[in-house]
């Protein structure tokens, strides 16, 4: 089994609905420990205008994040794969409700842009948890607490001169005005030769010393006309270009006298942003400070959640991604795989992602209706009808098995066809041809590598006195799959009914030796395709207990019924399987028959398919995914004769605590 979930580390629910009374708007309120998480569109609940097309928008959104530093971890540890042989599904489990259903409705879910607070709040009907300064998100608010973002003794004045300049550009998403605005410092003789619509003159003739500069600077960033002038020579008064405040950045003294410290204007994480600086004539050595403005915190960049929305490049963006709901009641299960991997390449943060209707389904807002924008978002390709509500149970839920979470899904089988090896023959298709031989390393009952840089192969001979004989029949390359097991694909065309296979590196010399029984296509006793074969099945090491953390492997033994056994000149009294290569598990509960692990018959993953080597079938189970105090029930399906068939055998399992 190949099956790791990470559950949810602190999830939310924000909006801008009507309180009961229809007129307040819960947009300060906190769900971030309520045990439901809510998605509607409600429209023309109120009446903005006389006409229906205006009427008020209600909406609601899900933040979610997930602890991607485990599954980074995780991947480190070797216990899930690389990169390109693992897939994360968001799985989010539907809530059913009362109100009316969301139904026929297509969800975005995008990455979050910034960090947000879970907040404690609990009530989703009269939204009287606000944060009011507090913890938690709202739909304003990322944060309670309100920051503005800092860039410390970002400009330093030391040995300013004549024509020395810099130039400030705050962007928009910032609260600036997106534009580069150069500062020259000018002695006053030639300021009226000076001729940039964007660009300032700061005349330094009277400034006795570098510190004064700095006094000097700083008053004209925070748009004092004092010794500062707009290129061409006008003084700049009150009501300039450059009136406080409009330039979306303040200065204030820095550590030392020559030293300028500047401050957003703007609350919030969207102020924590780089290359506000750039350095002209005379800033060249070290005297600008270009880095990344900390610390803002408080406002959504975009009220109701900023979101990565724009066209997706792996690696330089983060990709976007719908789910449909046709019916309405649905789980949510959705492969985001790329945006996992970019959050584990630590290119983009990890803030969660966000779950809410697409632009289209939400409500239809335009700034000339009259609408207040800061609580409602402009969306004039919006609906003009309601979605109602689609709800999902939340970390906190009490339901084991329906918070959302990650799971990682991946291809961790073993096809060792030891047991189940064949030579080959004109009358099978190439690929059935080959045969999977394993080496196992194992040193003191632990895999480990081996530990040479080195090519593994195996080779083949014929078989006598059960010792390797002759010339070799075959060799192939093996490759390492994971820790301590090298695998090869070999084919051999032989009559010898017995092979021994010999392990050997281009440096440690020969490793192993085994045995192998080599069946024949042609043999009448393999040719049950087109039967419908009956299998018993049993697991061997089967226990009544498991406790809670404990990895399980479970031997599974199958026979076919009515096949005859091979016969061998020597008596073997030890009973062999049947060598299923197709054979998936599904666990389900046993007190309610919920299905808590799905098997995944048909799918590319084949997570949940059994391994085979020469004593049979075989998986591994994680127990931590299993909430104790219950008992389970493993159920398999084999793929014989063209299809999937259910087996009839349930076997029965519980998990405790200790």
């Amino acid at each position: 089994m190949a099956v790791k979930r990470y559950i949810a580390n602190k999830d939310n629910t924000i909006t801008n609905a009507f309180a009961m009374d229809l007129t307040t708007r819960g947009t300060g309120s906190n769900m971030g420990s309520a045990d439901i998480l809510e998605v509607f569109s409600i429209f023309g609940q109120q009446q903005t205008t006389s006409s229906a097309a205006t009427g008020s928008v209600e909406l609601s959104r899900v933040l979610v994040e997930f602890p991607i530093d485990t599954i980074s971890a995780n991947r480190a540890a070797s216990l899930i794969p690389a990169s390109g042989s693992v897939n994360f599904y968001l799985r989010m489990s539907n809530a059913r409700h009362s109100e009316q259903l969301a139904k026929d409705i297509t969800v975005n879910v995008l990455a979050i842009s910034q960090s947000w607070q879970e907040g404690t709040g609990l009530d989703m009907v009269s939204y009287k948890d606000t944060t009011r300064g507090g913890e938690g998100s709202n739909w304003i608010n990322a944060t309670g607490a309100r920051a503005k973002a800092t860039l410390i003794d970002a400009v330093d004045l030391s040995g300013i001169a004549q024509n020395d300049a810099f130039t400030l550009t705050v962007p928009k998403v910032a609260g600036g005005d997106g534009v580069a605005h150069q500062f020259v410092f000018d002695n006053g003789t030639d300021v009226e030769s000076l001729s940039d619509a964007n660009g300032f003159g700061i005349n330094i003739a009277g400034a006795a010393d570098d510190a004064a500069v700095a006094a000097v600077v700083i008053k004209a960033i925070n748009g004092v006309a004092d010794n500062l002038y707009q290129y061409g020579g006008a003084a700049l008064g009150a009501g300039s270009t450059l009136a406080a405040g409009t330039l979306g950045i303040t200065a204030s003294a820095g550590s030392s006298a020559t030293k300028v410290t500047l401050t957003m204007t703007s609350f919030g994480s969207a102020g924590n942003v780089e290359n506000v600086l750039a350095a002209n004539t005379g800033f060249e050595n070290n005297l600008l400070l270009e880095s990344r403005f900390v610390g803002g915190t408080g406002p959504w960049a975009t009220i109701g959640g900023h979101y990565h929305s724009s066209s997706y490049t792996a690696g330089e963006t983060m990709p976007n991604y719908t789910f449909t709901f046709t019916d309405g009641y649905e789980d949510l299960e959705l492969d985001i795989t790329a945006m996992v991997e970019e959050w584990i390449s630590g290119k983009h943060a990890n803030y969660g992602l966000g779950v809410f209707l697409t632009s289209s389904l939400e409500g239809y807002v335009s700034n000339s209706s009259g609408q207040n924008t800061d609580v409602l978002i402009h969306n004039t390709a919006g609906a003009r009808r309601s979605y109602y509500t689609k709800k999902f149970f939340s970390r906190s839920s009490e339901f084991f098995f329906k918070r959302p979470l990650i799971e990682a899904r991946w291809d961790s089988r073993i096809t060792d066809d030891r047991g189940n090896f064949y030579a080959s023959s004109s009358i099978a298709p190439g690929p059935d041809n080959l045969n999977n031989l394993y080496l196992y390393n194992y040193i003191r009952g632990r895999l480990v590598d081996i530990p040479h840089d080195e090519t593994v192969t195996v080779k083949l001979f014929a078989s006598t006195d059960n010792s390797p004989a002759g010339s070799q029949l075959a060799s192939a390359t093996a490759a390492k799959i994971s820790t301590g097991i090298y695998r090869a694909q070999i084919a051999v065309d032989t009559t010898e009914s017995r092979l021994h296979d010999v392990w050997s590196g281009t440096v440690g010399g020969e490793y192993k030796t085994g045995s192998i029984s080599v069946k024949n296509f042609n043999d009448e006793n393999v040719l049950v395709s087109n039967d419908f074969p009956r299998y018993s099945t049993s697991i061997t090491n089967l226990k009544s207990k498991y406790v809670k953390n404990e990895q399980a492997r479970f031997r599974v033994f199958a026979r076919q019924v009515g096949l005859a056994p091979t016969l061998y000149t020597v008596a073997n009294s030890v009973a062999q399987p049947s060598i299923i290569q197709s054979a998936s598990f599904e666990i389900l509960r046993v007190v309610d028959n919920h299905t808590v692990i799905n098997n995944s018959t048909g799918s590319t993953s084949y997570h949940t398919y059994l391994s085979y080597d020469n004593s049979g079938s075989y998986f591994d189970l994680d127990m931590s995914l299993l909430e104790p105090g219950y008992m389970y029930g493993i159920k398999f399906s084999y793929h014989t004769a063209g299809d999937w068939r259910e087996q009839e055998e349930v076997f029965k399992f519980r998990v405790e605590d200790n």
